[in-house]
């Protein structure tokens, strides 16, 4: 088997998340991992938080509005975020979605990835995210999800 840790590539979470592995642990002694997200127009991640990493989030394309600890700040091209840890945020694709570089430090969302999500070529009409899987690899990596999408007090 793959170390997840040393994979590269595109994956999916689902219908609406599409995530590349851009750089990983493997490749940078740990210190950090890159992906490029692309998220389509107005799908949420669950209300979590990190606390084995930090996560910035850089916008390439589109918009999102990010929640740090309950304060929403919509970010477009060009725009940035530092999601420290044990931060409770979520992240929300604007009205046109959003395409954006992932990097954090050290090196946990690619894993996070590589382990949970559906390779592109294995993706299909009806590919969903795998939730027990996803919580029980999240924790396993030190995330704490605190709601699905959609289920939490936050607005645009």
């Amino acid at each position: 088997m793959t170390d997840p840790r040393a994979v590269r590539g595109k994956f999916f979470l689902g219908p609406h998340e599409e995530f590349t592995i851009l750089a990983n642990a493997a490749e940078t002694d740990g210190r950090h991992d890159i992906t490029e997200a692309v998220q389509s127009a107005g799908s949420m991640t669950p209300l979590h938080k990190h606390t084995r990493y930090e996560e910035r989030v850089y916008v390439l394309e589109g918009s999102l509005t990010v929640w740090l600890d309950g304060d929403p700040k919509t970010l477009g091209p060009g725009e940035y975020a530092l999601i420290q840890r044990n931060v409770v945020h979520a992240i929300h694709a604007g009205p046109d979605g959003v395409r954006a570089l992932n990097t954090t430090s050290p090196a946990g969302f690619a894993e996070l990835i590589a382990r949970v999500a559906t390779p592109a070529e294995l993706v299909g009409p009806d590919t969903e995210i795998d939730a027990e899987l996803f919580a029980r690899v999240a924790a396993e990596l030190g995330d704490v999800l605190l709601g699905p999408p959609g289920m939490t007090e936050l607005t645009a």
